[in-house]
């Protein structure tokens, strides 16, 4: 039986390693650049060769790791093949076979929104259950769905991709994707700063925004303050997320929607903005869905990578 495993998020800028225990103790996290030129050729070679540094520092033999769990940005089948990486200028290819020929260890790829889900379901916000939606409320908004424990990919890989749920019709400015009225138009900190800026420029009265940068967190430190511009932005949020967490928990019934992401710093304040909307729009048998907060930040990409291992 295996001791160790390795957990490895390749984001755009960086790959965020770590070498786990099976039982998921850190036993050391790193970082290196994520090198994306040429099609980002050399980042798989790179993050071998990191992890047989770190093999020979520790004196760990590979028949002593269980093996090497990777999250990608893009959509990945079940059996490792990512269909594009835009962000690392990947195209097609199998993952696991490519870094099981450099390494020699087992490896298990999904996307990093997916193992994100996994890794809070694992160590972080969703301990204890066994079937969670993440949601994701950063520069756009992610989704990893876990039912009974198995991540939820989809038949192209692309399973959870709940930014691009439509929420509101009549939408003019068209959403990273194409689409108009999208969800992660209105839930993520970009959509919260257009929200704010289109607000701002219809308000007359005072606000703590007329001087600040733009921005989710100014936002919601507005709220917090009493200010009544913020509030109403934090209400028009609100009611998009509320209605879109609605739709998830109507069509997956988990047991709980765990929020992480840059916006999720606002903490319980988020909820007193969006439960209202869920509670009125959710399915009645879906409706005791817990909301939770991520705990896990950065690191859990690569938990729950080296969950898919486990």
């Amino acid at each position: 039986m295996a001791d160790y495993v390795f957990g490895v998020d390749i984001g755009g800028t960086t790959v965020k390693m770590g070498l786990l225990t099976t039982d998921g103790t850190i036993v050391e996290k790193w970082e290196i650049p994520t090198r994306k030129e040429n099609k980002g050729e050399n980042i798989l070679p790179d993050v071998a060769a990191s992890i047989e540094a770190k093999l020979s520092e520790k004196k760990i033999s590979k028949d002593n790791v269980a093996g090497i769990g990777v999250g990608v940005p893009g959509p990945v089948t079940a059996d490792g093949v990512i269909q594009r990486a835009v962000n690392l200028g990947w195209g097609k290819f199998n993952v696991n076979e490519k870094l099981e020929s450099l390494t020699g260890i087992k490896t298990m790829t999904g996307n990093d929104a997916n193992v994100a889900a996994l890794g809070e379901m694992w160590k972080g916000g969703g301990m204890g259950y066994k079937s969670i939606v993440m949601v994701t409320l950063g520069t756009g908004v992610g989704g990893g769905i876990i039912i009974d424990g198995k991540i939820l990919t989809g038949a192209t890989g692309a399973g959870g991709e709940i930014g691009h749920i439509h929420v509101k019709d009549g939408e003019e400015k068209a959403c990273g994707c194409g689409g108009h009225g999208c969800f992660e138009q209105y839930a993520s900190a970009t959509g919260i700063a257009r929200l704010a800026g289109e607000h701002l420029a219809k308000w007359s009265k005072k606000t703590v925004l007329t001087d600040a940068d733009l921005s989710a967190k100014a936002v919601f430190d507005g709220v917090k303050a009493g200010d009544e511009l913020c509030i109403e932005i934090a209400k028009d949020f609100g009611e998009c997320l509320g209605k879109g967490f609605a739709v998830i928990a109507t069509i997956l019934n988990p047991e709980a929607i765990v929020i992480g992401g840059g916006v999720s710093k606002a903490g319980e304040v988020l909820m007193d903005y969006f439960m209202p909307a869920f509670k009125n729009t959710v399915f009645a048998d879906c409706g005791n869905c817990k909301m939770l907060l991520a705990t896990l930040g950065n690191d859990a990409g690569m938990y729950g990578a080296a969950k898919l291992v486990l």
